[in-house]
C-alpha cells in the first residue's frame, strides 16, 4: 500500500508543505519492507547480516534465520485462529487442565460438615437446613443413599465426643432426607448398620484393643441414637426408638460377659448416659432389667480382677442408681428452679469431656468464662487448627489450669455434700 520513494523524498525542498513531511513518516513506520526492531535480548545484529537472526542457545525468537520479522509477523496474523469478535479469550491450555480439580464428592462434602460440626457442635441448628438441603440435591439414588449413611455412621463412631452431634444430625436427617427407596429410607438403613455391629458383639468384647475400641465407640453412639432418635407414629407424639431398648440391654450383658476393664468403663459410660431413661423405660413396661444388670455388676465387684479404678467406678455408679441417679422428685417449680434450689437443673445441660475423659458441664462454676473463652478463641483464629503445623494451640489442653481444677474439686465436693443431705 505503502512504497518507500526515496526519489520524491530526495526531491523534497524546504519550503514543502507539513503535510508532505507526514507523508513521508507515515511511509517509512508503515512499510512492509522494513524490518521489526529486534528484542532487547536478541543478540546484535552486524551490518554484514541485517537480514538474518540466527539462533543460538540463548536466543528465544521465534523467527527462523533468512525470514525477515515482517513477513513472520503476518504470517502469524494470517494462520491465527484468534477473533476480535469473541465473547471470551480463554488460552489454549485451558482445556488441558480441565477435570484437574474435579467436583466434591458427597464423602468430602460429609467430612467437611462433619469437621465443622465437631469444631463448632452449637452450629448445627444454624447449619442443618443447609446441610440437609444439600444433601437433598445430590442423594438421587438408592447406592447414593447407603453410602450417606455408612459415611456418617463412620464418622459419628470414630470421631470422639461427636457421638452426640452425631445422633441429632441422623435425626434431622431421617426426617429431611426425602429418597426412600425400597430398601428403606435413612432412618432404616442406619438401624440395619448399626445391626450390622450389634451381630458382633460377642466376638467384639473379646477382640484386640483396636477392636474393642471401635465396639466401644459404637456402643456410646448407640446410647445416645436412643436418647436422640425421635420416631413418629400416626398423630401421635414423637417417640424413642423402642428397638434399640432390647439391644442396649444385650450390648450391657455382652460388655459384662467379658469384664476387663475397657469394656467395664464402657458399660459404665453407657449407664451414667442412659441410665436414668432405662430404668424408667424398663419400669414403665413392667421390666426389671435395670435390676439385672445392677446385680451383674454386684457379681463382678466381687469376682472379677478389675483394676482399682474401674472398682472404684462400678462403686459410684451403685451409688447413683440406689439415689435415683441424682434426681430429687421434690424439685422446685421450673420457672423458679435455680442451681441452688434445684438439684435438677443441670440434668437436661450436655456433658462435655475432655481429652483425658474427665466430665466437664454447666454446672462448673467457671463453664461460662471457659466456654466463651473458647469462642473468642475460634474468632480470633478461626482456622488455628488446620493452617497450624505446630499445633501451638493445642499444647497446654492436656493439663487442667489449676484455678479451674480447684474450683472443679470444690465443685465436686459441695455435690456430694448435697446429694448426702
Amino acid at each position: 500500500m505503502y512504497n518507500n520513494n526515496n526519489s520524491s523524498s530526495s526531491s523534497s525542498t524546504p519550503s514543502s508543505s507539513s503535510s508532505s513531511e507526514a507523508g513521508d513518516i507515515r511511509s517509512s513506520v508503515f512499510s512492509p519492507g522494513e524490518p521489526l526492531r529486534q528484542p532487547r535480548t536478541s543478540p546484535p545484529v552486524s551490518d554484514s547480516s541485517a537480514g538474518e537472526v540466527k539462533f543460538t542457545a540463548k536466543s528465544r525468537s521465534p523467527i527462523p534465520s533468512g525470514h525477515n520479522s515482517s513477513s513472520a509477523a503476518d504470517a502469524l496474523v494470517k494462520n491465527s485462529k484468534l477473533s476480535a469478535a469473541a465473547p471470551e479469550f480463554v488460552p489454549g491450555c485451558y482445556a488441558s487442565f480441565q477435570g484437574h480439580y474435579p467436583e466434591p464428592s458427597l464423602a468430602d462434602f460429609v467430612q467437611d460438615f462433619v469437621s465443622h460440626l465437631n469444631s463448632s457442635p452449637g452450629s448445627l441448628e444454624s447449619e442443618i437446613n443447609y446441610i440437609t438441603d444439600t444433601l437433598n440435591s445430590c442423594v438421587t439414588t438408592e447406592e447414593i443413599l447407603q453410602e450417606l449413611v455408612e459415611l456418617i455412621y463412620v464418622q459419628s463412631t470414630s470421631i470422639p465426643n461427636f457421638a452426640y452431634t452425631g445422633a441429632r444430625l441422623c435425626n434431622h436427617l431421617s426426617h429431611h432426607i426425602r429418597l426412600s427407596p425400597a430398601s428403606g429410607n435413612f432412618r432404616q438403613l442406619l438401624l440395619q448398620r448399626c445391626r450390622t455391629e450389634y451381630e458382633r458383639r460377642e466376638q467384639a468384647v473379646r477382640g484386640d484393643p483396636g477392636t474393642q475400641k471401635r465396639f466401644h465407640s459404637y456402643v456410646l453412639f448407640l446410647g445416645e441414637l436412643y436418647l436422640n432418635l425421635e420416631i413418629k407414629s400416626g398423630k401421635d407424639t414423637p417417640g424413642r426408638a423402642n428397638v434399640l431398648l432390647g439391644a442396649l440391654k444385650d450390648l450391657l450383658n455382652a460388655l459384662f460377659s467379658h469384664p476387663d476393664d475397657p469394656n467395664l468403663m464402657c458399660a459404665v459410660k453407657l449407664l451414667k448416659l442412659s441410665g436414668s431413661i432405662l430404668d424408667d423405660t424398663w419400669k414403665e413396661k413392667g421390666q426389671s432389667d435395670m435390676d439385672e444388670v445392677i446385680e451383674k455388676i454386684e457379681d463382678i465387684l466381687i469376682d472379677a480382677k478389675c483394676s482399682r479404678d474401674v472398682r472404684q467406678m462400678l462403686l459410684k455408679l451403685l451409688e447413683l442408681q440406689s439415689s435415683n441417679w441424682g434426681r430429687v422428685h421434690t424439685a422446685a417449680v421450673s420457672s423458679d428452679a435455680t442451681p441452688d434450689n434445684d438439684p435438677n437443673y443441670f440434668m437436661n445441660e450436655p456433658t462435655f469431656y475432655t481429652t483425658d475423659g474427665m466430665p466437664f458441664t454447666a454446672a462448673d462454676p467457671e463453664y461460662s468464662d471457659k466456654y466463651q473463652e473458647i469462642l473468642d478463641r475460634e474468632d480470633y483464629f478461626p482456622d488455628a487448627y488446620e493452617e497450624n503445623e505446630n499445633d501451638s494451640f493445642c499444647g497446654d489442653e492436656d493439663e487442667m489450669d489449676p484455678e479451674i481444677e480447684e474450683a472443679f474439686e470444690r465443685f465436686c465436693m459441695e455435690s456430694d455434700a448435697r446429694r448426702k443431705k
